[in-house]
């Protein structure tokens, strides 16, 4: 599984699990969501040990960019919240740092 693949599964798993705590605490979602949600969390933590980076910081710093583009994905299919255009260009300032961050990760030992 390439790296980005990798990050877009994480990305989803850190939302849905840091959601669940959110619709408990907030949206008064009963507190059995907790489990599905702590193991989202437990799935993304997993999943950020995958890419062949060589080290766990470049790894997260990569991630990043992927998981700020999910959150807006899921701001706007799962919060009915259409994204405006700064959050489409901070995404792609964000994607083009992961972008570079795993070009460079090549070069990088």
């Amino acid at each position: 599984m390439t790296s980005a693949l990798i990050f877009v599964a994480a990305a989803l798993a850190e939302i849905a699990g840091c959601f669940a705590l959110f619709g408990v605490l907030r949206l008064g979602a009963s507190p059995w969501w907790l489990l599905p949600g702590a193991a989202a969390l437990g799935l993304f933590a997993w999943l950020l040990t995958l890419p062949d980076l060589f080290a766990a910081g470049r790894a997260y710093a990569a991630y990043g960019g992927v998981y700020v583009a999910a959150s807006l994905a899921w701001l706007w299919a799962v919060e009915g919240v259409r994204p405006s255009g700064w959050d489409a260009a901070g995404v792609t300032v964000c994607l083009l740092g992961t972008a570079i961050i795993l070009a460079g990760a090549r070069h990088a030992g």
